[in-house]
């Protein structure tokens, strides 16, 4: 047996219970208040229907288009290295150091109808601010550092022997990045896709300046919550942040089993 194991596990176990259970059991308990039939009518009402749709729609999309735009600029600063990457590299982090609502005033402010990048895409007949795009852009840009830092690491530390030996054998370059490379990042890619997923759905403070908060169109679930707890209505916020909990639990979960799965083929292959 490790030393200190029994110490270690009932230290982890306390943790766990003070920032995850309690506040989760707090929440159940807060439906106390509600009926079966009241909790069914708050939770599944048309607004909030609508804002589930949206808000776990926009996070998935955000979170695949952070997977892309991600795994290109992380091959950028690894196989691309110069002075200029390091500035590059940096303000890979500024998601991470911005607070939220300085987030959604600057993107509203450059995507609005009379911001510098809004007006123009207004003269093509493109609206960004106040519609679900908007949302999908606040949601990327505040999950993208996820994904770059967790597959950065991944694509310094790949072996180039094997894209040698196989170029050398005649294999294409797609056939390289489809055989050999892919499969050797897409764990790594499946955690950036779940961290940045995990980031986005209950993003709040970056999305509510260019969502425009129109019920049924562009409200998203946090809001939803919040707005009911400004009306003292705590059992019916409880009600939509437990639907909204659980859903999130499980894709995460099913994002978990996917990626042990796809380790496991790689480790018997």
């Amino acid at each position: 047996m490790i030393p200190g194991r029994g110490l270690a596990l009932g230290i982890t176990m306390m943790i766990v219970a003070i920032v995850v259970v309690v506040p989760l059991g707090a929440l159940v308990l807060t439906l106390n208040g509600i009926t079966p039939a009241g909790f069914l009518a708050t939770a599944f009402s048309h607004s909030a229907l609508a804002a589930y749709r949206l808000s776990f729609g926009a996070a998935i999309l955000a979170s695949l288009i952070d997977v892309v735009a991600g795994a290109a600029i992380a091959v950028v600063l690894v196989r691309y290295p110069s002075p200029g990457m390091r500035i590059l590299d940096a303000l890979v982090d500024v998601p991470f150091a911005l607070p939220p609502a300085v987030t959604g005033i600057t993107l509203a402010t450059l995507y609005g109808p009379h911001g510098w990048i809004g007006a123009w895409l207004a003269q093509h007949g493109i609206a960004v601010a106040y519609t679900p795009a908007g949302i999908v852009l606040a949601l990327a840009f505040v999950g993208m550092p996820f994904v770059v830092r967790t597959v950065q690491p991944v694509i310094a530390a790949l072996p180039r022997e094997y894209a040698q030996a196989a170029a050398s054998l005649g294999a294409t370059p797609f056939t390289i990045l489809r055989r050999i490379t892919l499969p050797l990042v897409a764990p790594a890619f499946l955690t950036g896709f779940a961290l940045a997923l995990a980031r986005t759905l209950g993003e709040y403070g970056s999305v509510i300046f260019i969502a425009g908060n129109m019920p049924g169109k562009t409200e998203i679930v946090p809001l939803i919550i919040v707005t009911r707890l400004e009306q003292y209505d705590f059992s019916g916020a409880a009600a939509v942040a437990l639907v909204s909990l659980v859903v999130s639990f499980l894709m995460l979960l099913t994002i978990n089993a996917l990626q042990r799965r796809m380790l496991a083929a790689r480790t018997a292959a």
